[in-house]
């Protein structure tokens, strides 16, 4: 009987964290190469963790639509380190 209770845990265990497996994923499978960044009304960015290995921008525009940008791209860091300075500023 307690191996039988051992084999039910273990298999509902794994049937949990396939699920939960499942829904951590990246958001960005690609990324637009170029955006006018006039049109961007937000950034969101993720770093890295459980849910996806690389670092994620998401821009949301200003007519409502979220695009992917390349996290490496020249002229999106040098956004990325005015923002964190006027972060740091404030």
């Amino acid at each position: 009987a307690a191996l039988v209770l051992l084999l039910l845990l273990a298999t509902n265990h794994q049937a949990t964290g396939a699920v939960v497996a499942s829904e951590l994923r990246c958001q960005c499978l690609n990324t637009l190469p170029r955006v006018d960044f006039e049109t961007i009304q937000s950034l969101t960015v993720t770093p890295p963790g459980p849910h996806c290995t690389q670092t994620e921008v998401i821009a949301t525009l200003k007519d409502g639509q979220k695009v992917c940008l390349n996290p490496q791209g020249p002229r999106l860091q040098i956004i990325i380190k005015k923002i964190l300075k006027s972060g740091k500023s404030s």
